[in-house]
């Protein structure tokens, strides 16, 4: 079987392909709401040094902890202000996210099976999106990978250095996305110690240890938010008063989400989003990921597998199904276990010319289907305008068919072409996609287009309008205009829209000079939009006006 398995070259090339397209990412402007709407509450931190509160727009943000802000503001005070000093930190974490699932591949089976399952997570669709429309949920893998690996090597060895790094792990999810980040691994191991019958480890005194280590970790996230909301019964969220911190983010917060009562219910309805959502997330892996744990499923009885990885997956499945709210990136967080899952059972099939084969038969279609829309979009939708693109998506398709043809069995391939399709096509997206569709989004275009023209401070949002990427990308606080603000001894500069421009003529006040660009909300994306000989029909403007 050794002889069947990925030369150690290309694992190096794979992983080195996949780091360049994952550092092309972090300098793609931040998309607005959640990515943009982050990294302005860090901003808060930045400008104001209260790395206590959490701050949006002037208001307390009570729904995520604070891992994310402080790790951001910090990478602020390093690089600057910009896209590449936000999404750092979640960089930082991917890669150790990918270490940590090779480990839990290897302790649940062996090297060879935490290697490949390195390989698939990096290079899953989601996975690599969570650098790009940067959210909590590198942060949050990476954490749940690590403790879910030194859970199982507790289990293992009884060793108390994995009972800290276990607890680590727990409150760094926790610290980054509340309860749901401890949920996830205590699922895992709760199946594999039910798989093991290792009773023991359930009544282990050590396990007193890691609650206690664990609330130690979590202390300065309580803490913080002791400060900002119970101390201040009086303050009014959500039309309600009298909030505790931390009852909300050791409890309310997760039932408020799966609720879904206090966020629109998005999905509510769908039945069906996890199995066709995750198709997409976990791609091009997920057709070999279903099959994998039909096939767990089916041998479930006979205990010849783990139980942690197929566990994971079904009942984070169920949550997710039944959740009153959901959005696809929820879905990463069971990346670690899926990918150790579909590692493990292409690795047993490695020997099964006719399975495997078929495997690679799947992958092939799936990668050509994949490759097809990415072309499709980068050339009819977007199309390449850099002759250095072009011509290093050319090199990375050269050197793809030149390394597929040195492989000699099915497994290489299936693997192998698996991986290089993503990296094509998000090379594609980083490198062009991304950056030409940004330009639909005005308020990081009228930020750059005016930087050092217009001093920020001067600036001032019209009532109504949401625009955290011009924040962000000028640097400075968001302040609404009010007619008090005429008063200021400084130019004055309004930031307004098509729809609310009418609301500024209304004042009669004489126009100086005036910023336009075209905007669109790119994370509502239609095929209106998409077309090229349609898309002007769906643009708004924004407006960057100086009044007197």
């Amino acid at each position: 079987m050794q002889n069947s398995l990925l030369p150690r070259n290309t694992y190096w090339l794979l992983f080195f392909l996949l780091g360049i397209v994952y550092v092309i990412g972090l300098f793609v402007p931040l998309l607005d709401n959640d990515s943009a709407h982050h990294a302005n509450i860090a901003l808060h931190m930045y400008l104001t040094g209260d790395y206590v509160s959490l701050v949006d727009e002037g208001h307390d943000y009570l729904d995520k902890p604070h891992l994310l802000f402080w790790a951001a503001s910090a990478s602020y005070h390093l690089f600057g202000v910009n896209s590449f000093a936000y999404k750092f930190p979640s960089f930082l974490f991917t890669i150790f996210g990918i270490f940590s699932t090779y480990r839990l591949g290897k302790s649940l089976y062996n090297n060879e099976v935490g290697k490949l399952s390195a390989l698939v997570i990096a290079s899953a669709f989601a996975f690599m999106l969570a650098n790009n429309d940067v959210r909590m949920e590198a942060i949050l893998t990476a954490s749940i990978a690590f403790a879910t690996w030194q859970l199982v090597d507790w289990v293992h060895t009884k060793r108390f250095i994995n009972i800290v790094g276990a607890a680590l792990g727990l409150a760094l999810a926790f610290s980054t996305k509340g309860l749901i980040g401890v949920f996830v691994p205590a699922i895992g191991i709760f199946f594999y110690i039910l798989y093991k019958k290792d009773w023991r480890s359930l009544y282990n005194g050590q396990l007193f240890l890691l609650i206690l280590f664990f609330f130690v970790f979590i202390s300065p996230v309580l803490y913080c938010y002791y400060l900002q909301y119970d101390l201040h019964p009086e303050k009014i969220i959500r039309e309600k008063s009298g909030w505790s911190g931390i009852k909300f983010i050791l409890w309310q917060q997760t039932f408020e989400r799966y609720e879904g009562n206090s966020f629109g219910g998005a999905g509510s309805k769908d039945y069906f989003f996890f199995f066709h959502s995750f198709l997409w997330a976990f791609a091009p892996w997920s057709v070999i990921a279903y099959i994998a744990v039909v096939n767990r499923i089916r041998n479930v009885a006979t205990k010849k597998y783990e139980w942690l990885t197929p566990g994971t997956f079904l009942v984070m499945a169920i949550m997710i199904t039944f959740s009153g709210f959901k959005l696809p990136h929820y879905i990463n967080i069971i990346f670690p276990s899926i990918a150790v899952l579909t590692s493990a059972y292409l690795i047993e099939k490695i020997n099964e010319q006719k399975t495997i084969g078929r495997l690679f038969t799947t992958q092939l279609v799936i990668c050509i289907l994949c490759l097809l829309v990415a072309v499709a979009v980068n050339t009819w939708a977007f199309p390449l305008k850099s002759w250095i693109i072009i011509l290093i998506s050319v090199l990375l398709l050269v050197v793809s068919i030149a390394d597929i043809k040195k492989l000699q069995s099915a497994f290489q391939r299936t693997v192998t072409v698996s991986v290089l399709t993503t990296i094509i096509v998000f090379y594609l997206l980083n490198s062009n996609f991304y950056p030409q569709l940004l330009t639909y989004q005005a308020g990081n275009e009228l930020a750059f287009q005016t930087r050092n023209k217009i001093d920020p401070k001067n600036v001032y949002i019209w009532p109504g309008i949401y625009n955290p990427s011009f924040q962000f990308y000028t640097r400075e606080l968001k302040k609404v205009f009010s007619d008090s603000t005429l008063n200021a001894n400084h130019p004055v500069w309004v930031l307004t829209d098509r729809d609310r421009l009418p609301e500024l003529k209304e004042k009669n006040l004489p126009v100086i000079e005036q910023y336009i660009h075209h905007d669109y909300n790119i994370g509502t994306m239609t095929g209106k939009f998409i077309n090229p000989n349609t898309r002007k029909e769906t643009l708004d403007s924004l407006f960057l006006i100086r009044v007197k």
